[in-house]
């Protein structure tokens, strides 16, 4: 293994986070190539070894890995500036877009352009909700436990956090035992002066702005704090919870705007999680205009990432004793599980609201169905989604280009 110096770093990062288009898949295969396969940076044994235990922790997974990849060639210096590098580009693209999106998006002809996107989007989940369930589910128990976490949100309206909870819950308890390593640590490590150190950067500026008088700038940081603690299984396991709370218990946006803000994601480089990047600038930007809408955006990335970076640097020098705990690798197991479920309602939801004007709650005592109103179908929006389907799925063609072709379809439909 070769140690680069900074300059080189700066530069192969820098890269990563440039071209990390396409989701966690994709950006992982990037970084694979460029740090394994054409550099001596990395073993790929370490570099596996490292995905598990990302894919263990909550918050984007894409992101933590280029941490720990930063982490393991210089240390703490090293994996902040991996880990900025992956979130920045697309950060400030974020942020170009939401003031192009809060000055020109209620143009008809861009409404039109949205709606190819957003159809794009539907087919994007209904993929991310395929390449994980052929993933995570091997057998008659993981099948059960994705079908409960798909019934506890589409029709109890469980809170994800407890849906995720339980699945980690019975993933540890159903473990077979196993021997206990006795691995020492990769570096000299000091958890607790890590964990006092990181959590304090994190939390102390949300502790300063709820006695700042700044009410929304404090409720958007402890929401996205919390979120970045739920976020097992990628951005589109919480996306559903996330458009809940933001449209519904807050009423910051719109479930158009919600699922316009996924599609816009979608678009950039970096993890998709830079959502809430957006969600929050938009909220700043229609309560506030665009000071408050920049001081949302860097609320929420602080909110978001700055715990990717307490898990890496407090679990990174265990990485060996952490992958070889059966129980752990169990618990995992079972939210992977769980997170298909969940990413099945996702899809249903994104789907009827792209195809419906209105959908409403059928509620019950126990039970609340989404209901879309017959009267409001788009026929428009069910084309292209079979058109999505046709470009992603038959013709095999890359998300960037689908997007790109929904946006051109959209466009021309308004003309028709």
């Amino acid at each position: 293994m070769t140690v680069p110096t900074y300059a080189e770093m700066v530069r192969v990062f820098g890269r990563i986070g440039l071209l990390s288009f396409g989701g966690p898949a994709a950006q992982i295969a990037l970084m694979e190539r460029e740090l394994v396969e054409e550099r001596p940076w990395l073993e790929e044994r370490s570099f596996l070894r490292a995905l598990s235990l990302c894919m263990l922790l909550p918050g984007p997974e894409a992101m933590q890995l280029a941490t720990y990849c930063g982490w393991r060639l210089r240390g703490v210096p090293g994996g902040l500036l991996a880990g900025l590098l992956f979130v920045l580009p697309g950060a400030a693209i974020i942020a170009c877009l939401v003031g192009l999106y809060a000055t020109y998006g209620e143009l008809p002809l861009v409404q039109s352009v949205f709606l190819g996107v957003k159809a794009a989007v539907v087919v994007i989940v209904l993929q991310a909700l395929r390449n994980l369930a052929r993933r995570a589910l091997s057998g008659t128990t993981d099948y059960v436990i994705a079908g409960l976490g798909f019934l506890a949100l589409f029709a109890l309206n469980l809170p994800f956090p407890l849906v995720i909870a339980a699945a980690a819950l019975w993933g540890l308890l159903s473990a077979q035992p196993g021997p206990q390593p006795d691995r020492p640590p990769k570096q000299a490590a000091r958890p607790l002066q890590t964990l006092c150190l990181w959590s304090a950067i994190w939390l102390l500026p949300l502790i300063a702005l709820s006695f700042s008088g700044q009410t929304l700038l404090a409720e958007i940081g402890w929401f996205f704090a919390k979120l970045a603690v739920v976020t097992f299984g990628g951005a589109y396991a919480v996306l559903a919870y996330m458009t809940q709370a933001v449209v519904q218990e807050f009423n910051w946006i719109s479930t158009a705007q919600m699922i316009d803000a996924l599609g816009l994601a979608e678009t950039t480089p970096g993890p998709l999680i830079l959502v809430t990047q957006f969600v929050a600038m938009l909220t700043g930007q229609l309560q506030g205009g665009a000071g408050l809408a920049l001081l949302a955006g860097l609320v929420a990335l602080w909110a978001t990432f700055a715990p990717c970076f307490l898990w890496i640097f407090l679990a990174a020098p265990y990485l060996d004793r952490i992958a070889a705990q059966p129980r752990l690798a169990a618990a995992l197991r079972a939210i992977s599980a769980a997170v298909v479920g969940v990413i099945l309602n996702l899809s249903i939801w994104f789907a009827l609201h792209v195809l419906f004007g209105s959908v409403n709650k059928d509620a019950t005592a126990l039970i609340s169905l989404p209901l879309p109103d017959p009267a409001t179908f788009n026929p428009h929006a069910a084309v292209m989604i079979l058109a999505a389907m046709a470009i992603m799925w038959g013709l095999k063609q890359g998300l960037g280009r689908t997007l790109s072709l929904l946006a051109l379809a959209g466009a021309a439909s308004h003309y028709i």
